[in-house]
């Protein structure tokens, strides 16, 4: 992005975490919104063949959470890995079988979502120990004081497409625009945490579920229209959230795919672009290459 920033005064911060199993309880069955019980794949542990550019949507999984799911045992800890990992940050396996492979992070859910190549991937366990190269939360842009940045690594502003306009206003391209009426779980939540999920992608269950958010990639670049996630997350007319499809398929109503929130700011200060091909997976050739 052709946009000037403090990035060069930013702290890297190396911070630990593994590789969290996947968990359930002995009620085994959730139900969809017409009811219906499921049990399906979903939340922790390595989740494979679903990377950035993949859909997002259409998968039998229940949040969905793509590559590897990581967290920290110890709360506090876990709490600092949540809230400084930033999208695009270098995260390297450092015990188990893919010890020394390199992954970036895609967002943050219940736990911090790591995407590598599928055949390193394959070779990552639970309980395998990570390094994260947290960069990235301070961020701010000299010319666009109104706009809150997190959640945002250097490499990742430098990849998104736009910077400032003949106006003054922030271009920023985006795969599409989500209205309102899609915010579900994740609103009134603190935007450092976790992610907001997007109702209206319930595959199979009709036309009144829609909202055409079914097209959507894991790692595409949204804008949320009268999103206010600055210092929370909530509904304010006027105002706009950027953000990043960092989890998959859900079926439990009031649940969906599920973008990090990057950026937030007045509506006015945004001049958004649709771009289809607004999506991260080109962070993965940057870092790879960079630590090659």
């Amino acid at each position: 992005m052709r946009v000037s920033s403090n990035a060069d005064r930013l702290v890297t911060q190396v911070l630990a975490g593994e590789v969290w199993p996947a968990l359930a309880d002995r009620h085994a069955f959730r139900v969809d919104p017409d009811g219906r019980p499921f049990v399906l794949p979903g939340m922790g542990g390595v989740t494979l063949g679903v990377h950035c550019g993949d859909r997002a949507t259409g998968h039998a999984g229940d949040h969905v959470e793509p590559g590897l799911s990581v967290r920290h045992r110890e709360e506090g800890a876990n709490y600092a890995l949540q809230y400084l990992s930033c999208i695009g940050n270098r995260v390297v396996v450092a015990t188990g079988p893919s010890a020394g492979s390199s992954g970036f992070v895609i967002g943050q859910h219940a736990y911090v979502l790591v995407d590598m190549p599928e055949a390193q991937l394959a070779r990552v366990t639970s309980g395998d120990q990570v390094t994260v190269y947290a960069c990235g939360q301070g961020l701010a842009l000299a010319e666009h004081p109104e706009i809150r940045v997190k959640n945002c690594s250097p490499a990742l502003l430098d990849l998104l497409g736009g910077g400032t306009d003949a106006s003054g206003r922030l271009e920023i391209h985006v795969a599409a625009e989500i209205p309102p009426e899609a915010i579900g779980a994740g609103a009134g939540m603190i935007s450092e945490y976790a992610n907001t999920d997007l109702m209206g992608a319930y595959a199979g269950l009709g036309e009144d579920l829609s909202l055409g958010l079914e097209s959507l990639r894991i790692g595409d670049v949204v804008a949320l229209v009268d999103q206010d996630h600055r210092y929370g997350r909530g509904y304010r007319p006027g105002f706009t959230t950027i953000g990043v499809i960092s989890t998959g398929s859900c079926q439990l109503f009031g649940h969906g795919p599920g973008p990090s929130s990057i950026m937030s700011g007045p509506a006015g200060a945004f001049h958004v672009v649709i771009d289809p091909d607004a999506n991260i997976g080109g962070l993965g050739t940057t870092i790879f290459e960079d630590h090659a």
